[in-house]
């Protein structure tokens, strides 16, 4: 190949080493799960299992990303240098506004109504992506990141629903959270 010639690149794909019972057995482990799964239970770790598995490189950054769904704690969030630091940004706070106000309505946060508040404020809004999904990660995940983020927020309103022996914080509550405890 030449120099004026682009190679024919493949992106490589994730591949998922994880399945439910590796999320099952970190559930147990970290005490976020005790006794014997319910059916339910059981299909919510297949879910995490093919939604976060793909995005880790180990056990203990899956144990990590599960974390996030079963620990929430506003105020220890707001506590941290990078919280201050995505809140100092352009219309960080009119993005919780708007998220928080969406997330009110009652409607469960699924694939399609995440799309769809992303679609809102990137409308009302016209910020990049990162003004955006930063304040977003942050108030319903508890950490800045990438896109594994936002599959953790996806998880939230199934896990709360089901009965975990660490009760899960819903999408709505946590924003309700996290916006009461700013300043």
């Amino acid at each position: 190949m030449n120099s004026g010639e682009k190679a024919n690149v493949v992106p490589a794909v994730a591949v998922n080493a994880f399945t439910a019972g590796d999320v099952l057995s970190i559930l147990v482990e970290r005490g976020w799960l005790s006794g014997e799964a319910t059916p339910d239970q059981r299909l919510w770790c297949e879910r995490a299992a093919s939604m976060l598995g793909g995005h880790v490189e180990n056990r203990d950054a899956l144990a990590d990303l599960l974390g996030l769904v079963f620990h929430y704690d506003a105020q220890a969030i707001l506590r941290t240098v990078e919280c201050h630091v995505v809140l100092s940004r352009f219309a960080a706070r009119e993005v919780l506004r708007q998220v928080a106000r969406m997330l009110l309505d009652g409607a469960p946060l699924t694939s399609g109504r995440f799309s769809e508040i992303v679609d809102v404020l990137k409308g009302n809004l016209g910020l990049r992506l990162r003004e955006l999904f930063y304040p977003l990660r942050l108030a319903l995940a508890g950490r800045v990141g990438d896109g594994s983020l936002d599959r953790v927020i996806l998880l939230l309103e199934e896990s709360a629903a089901l009965n975990f022996a660490v009760p899960v914080k819903s999408a709505r509550v946590r924003i309700l959270e996290f916006c009461s405890s700013l300043d």
